[in-house]
């Protein structure tokens, strides 16, 4: 993932390029188990704040060292 996340709301379509997923359903399969970044909806699409992305994988970088 690069350093420097977009200027703008991110969605599943965006985590699936930017980490590589088989599909969008893993970022919806995150969000029911509540393992993957923080996510909020607008009406019925699901957005990710780039800075809650970046603090969830801040968080698994840590867990893995």
């Amino acid at each position: 993932m690069a350093s420097e996340l977009p200027n703008r709301f991110l969605t599943p379509e965006d985590l699936v390029e930017m980490f590589e997923l088989p599909s969008v359903e893993t970022v919806y399969q995150w969000r029911r188990k509540r393992t993957g970044p923080r996510g909020f909806r607008v009406g019925r699409h699901l957005r990710f704040d780039p800075h809650d992305v970046r603090a969830w994988v801040d968080t698994r970088l840590g867990e893995a060292a």
